[in-house]
């Protein structure tokens, strides 16, 4: 930990409205002193092995711009996906340590952690879920709940970490989205409903349907980055009004607003909905469940958006912390940028630049060339460089506030 003398313990959600600000970030990633942390979101991927997390990454970096070309786990081309940064998780087509990118989406910073899926590092998960905001729960649409499944899932209940479900691999043979539902209800204990619908599945994946919008999205192009709107098919039609009725009935369960109109038989509006889902998903209640099949190009874009929508930014959640200077006493941590710095330091590791220490600012504002108080040693460390780290490559800043992610050398 390091700050004024405040030693971070636990997590408290609350929820407010989410207020956008008018800045605007390009593909080129410049990058501004600090960011507003109402359009910030710190997530992190997780699921069982051979989910698809990593592949799900690469499509999220290709979409935003991150990166100009896809390429696979232990891809044909030789080259492997970019989080796997290290020799042997491209040699092996696995994750082993937890990968922290930056990108961009629709105005919104958004900062990924991949992290991995085999349980003998379970650990890189744990570090990861403590200083996220939100996280991405993958499931196989073939498999189900899986045993990692349960484990991540108990991992993101300890830390409180709202989340968002995508059903993953639509095009796999025995795909079945309406089991994998049940299942997280089951299995999870997960109130959870699905907000789109796939066009077909298996071979005859075409597309996804949007419940809440009532709009069909077919994903163009050689690597589906045209997102293509139309009407629901009149197939689906049916379908999809049933599934909007579960929906509702799901929020109404949790959510008062929703309850009451439910009552009255009155149809909520879109905005209402989106507002109920976002409201339920960041006090815990609900889960709201996207569709795709990262393999296919298919689902990324929307489930983006919901990230965007549904999952909290740093100013929504409420972190507590200790005093050390009196007799530690629980104190809430702001974010603020003009107060005095708290962040907690989650990871070390040795790279190919030198040994870095990966901190999370929860509160002040982090500049290069001031000093910190490690209150783990009580010694003074001198914040000579700041990056922020993209798989196993690097950006320099300035200066840090709250909310955001970086990476800094020199630390013991």
């Amino acid at each position: 930990m390091f700050g004024f003398g405040a030693r971070l313990t636990c997590k408290k959600f609350m929820s407010k409205t989410l207020g956008l600000s008018g800045m605007g970030i390009g593909a080129s990633f410049r990058r501004f002193a600090t960011i507003d942390p109402k359009i910030m979101r710190n997530i992190g991927i997780s699921a069982h092995i051979d989910s698809g997390k990593t592949t799900f990454t690469e499509r999220v970096l290709f979409y935003t711009g991150r990166i100009a070309e896809i390429h696979e786990v232990r891809g044909s081309d030789n080259v492997g996906a970019y989080m796997d940064s290290m020799e042997l998780e491209r040699e092996k087509g696995i994750t082993i340590q937890s990968a922290a990118t930056h990108t961009v989406w629709k105005d919104h910073h958004v900062n990924i952690i991949d992290t991995p899926g085999h349980v003998d590092f379970t650990i890189e998960v744990e570090r990861a879920l403590r200083v996220l905001d939100g996280g991405v729960l993958l499931m196989c649409a073939a498999s189900g709940v899986q045993p990692q499944t349960l484990t991540v899932d108990k991992q993101m209940k300890r830390y409180n970490v709202p989340r968002i479900i995508f059903i993953n691999k639509l095009d796999r043979m025995g795909a079945n989205p309406e089991v994998c539902i049940k299942q997280a209800r089951d299995r999870l204990g997960i109130n959870c409903a699905a907000v789109q619908l796939p066009i077909g599945v298996e071979n005859g994946l075409k597309g996804i349907i949007d419940i809440v919008e009532n709009k069909a999205y077919y994903y163009d192009g050689d690597n589906g980055e045209t997102i293509r709107t139309e009407e629901v098919p009149s197939e689906f039609a049916k379908t999809t009004q049933e599934k909007k009725a579960d929906l509702i009935a799901a929020l109404a369960e949790v959510d008062e607003e929703i309850e009451e109109m439910f009552l009255m038989e009155e149809e909520p509006t879109i905005e209402k909905l989106k507002e109920a889902i976002r409201r339920c998903t960041i006090n815990l209640s609900f889960c709201p469940v996207f569709m795709g099949s990262a393999y296919k190009n298919t689902g990324i874009q929307t489930a983006l958006d919901g990230v965007i929508d549904y999952l909290p930014n740093p100013t929504e959640i409420e972190n507590k912390g200790l005093d050390l200077t009196n007799n530690e006493e629980e104190i809430i941590l702001e974010t603020d940028p003009k107060k005095p710095f708290v962040g907690l330091a989650f990871k070390l590791e040795e790279s190919k630049f030198g040994q870095l220490t990966y901190l999370r600012v929860y509160q002040g504002t982090a500049k290069r060339g001031t000093l910190l108080h490690n209150t783990s040693t009580g010694d003074k460390v001198k914040l000579s460089r700041m990056v922020r780290m993209h798989s196993n490559q690097m950006e320099d800043l300035t200066e840090a506030g709250p909310g955001d992610i970086f990476a800094m050398f020199g630390v013991n």
